[in-house]
């Protein structure tokens, strides 16, 4: 498989990963399970942008490189409203806090409200994508 075919269906894999995602969230919210629907919310969104990035070329191993990716290369670009990458950093910080922090507590109408908001995320980034496979298409068009 050559190299644009591979980053084709890794990106097609992030991009299911993150529905998954969304799917696991809702279901633990349902079930009462409020810490584990905020950490599928946050993978919803990692999966995602990390679709978005690999098809700009950029690859990360860590969350942190994920995270700071988005902002330098989606939100300052202009590719991404400021908005989402505000909302990223929410969900990263109540993903950490609710795995790492003894004792946390998430609202069900919290939660309720992050796996609407992370629906609509996942949705943007996808439109995202979309724009960037046509430039991308466009681009190798006018060289040919």
């Amino acid at each position: 498989m050559d190299e644009i075919n591979s980053k084709k269906v890794i990106i097609t894999y992030w991009l299911e990963m993150a529905e998954q995602s969304l799917q696991s969230a809702a279901s633990e919210l349902e079930s009462g399970r409020y810490h584990f629907a905020v950490n599928r919310l946050y993978y919803a969104y990692f999966y995602s942008a990390s679709a978005v990035l690999l098809q700009s070329g950029h690859r990360f191993t860590k969350h942190s490189g994920v995270r700071g990716a988005l902002h330098s290369h989606l939100v300052k670009t202009g590719k991404l409203d400021k908005e989402w990458g505000k909302f990223f950093d929410i969900v990263f910080e109540n993903r950490q806090r609710g795995d790492y922090t003894e004792f946390i507590t998430f609202e069900k109408e919290q939660v309720r409200y992050l796996l609407e908001k992370s629906k609509s995320f996942v949705q943007e980034l996808q439109r995202l994508l979309g724009a960037n496979i046509q430039e991308e298409d466009d681009r190798i068009n006018t060289s040919v």
